[in-house]
């Protein structure tokens, strides 16, 4: 191959990489990169609270379905996390939030809650509610997940409202995140 044809290849080589690598520089962030870029997502460490991975589960469901940018997913074994849940045999309670990545809370399911007849998927979706922010608003209606036990043991609403969805919404919207209130909150009648 005469020299002429190789130097012609490689200029058009490096004119091709030049032009990618323009490309890959100058190409605009998409709004669904930028949306998956700000979401703030928390691990959380379920290995201590037997006989409520299912409403754990659940409550970790109704969070994710509610909030764009703040996403609760499961460590991975030995993994630390964010939110440590243990099944303990009192009231249930939780540090209160917002939990930041990096920073650690606290959620204890208490069994006295459901012996005395609550849900137990509202309980763990409330207690989440605490490490997210969420204070208690009793006493309340069962339409807000936070009014926890002053709803009554008849409620199964384990759905964030408007206001609540709002709330966690603010406190995970800002790039400087606020350190968490760290209060511990029990939800006894």
């Amino acid at each position: 191959m005469p020299l002429s044809t190789w130097l012609k290849a490689g200029t058009c080589a490096a004119a091709l990489t030049l032009a990618m690598a323009g490309v890959a520089t100058a190409a605009p962030v998409s709004e669904s990169t930028a949306d998956r870029l700000a979401v703030v997502t928390l691990r959380y460490d379920d290995s201590r609270a037997g006989g409520w991975e299912a409403a754990i589960a659940a409550g970790v469901a109704s969070w994710n379905a509610n909030v764009s940018n703040v996403r609760l997913v499961e460590a991975a074994p030995g993994a630390s996390a964010e939110i440590v849940i243990v099944a303990t045999t009192g009231w249930p309670q939780a540090t209160l939030g917002p939990v930041r990545p990096g920073r650690q809370v606290r959620v204890e399911l208490g069994s006295q809650a459901v012996s005395d007849g609550y849900d137990k998927t509202r309980i763990a979706a409330h207690e989440l509610g605490h490490s997210l922010g969420l204070p208690d608003t009793k006493p309340g209606p069962c339409s807000q997940l936070m009014s926890g036990s002053s709803a009554g043991t008849a409620c199964t609403n384990a759905v964030p409202d408007t206001r609540e969805r709002s709330r966690v919404q603010t406190n995970y919207a800002s790039a400087t995140l606020v350190p968490t209130a760290g209060r511990t909150l029990v939800d006894a009648p």
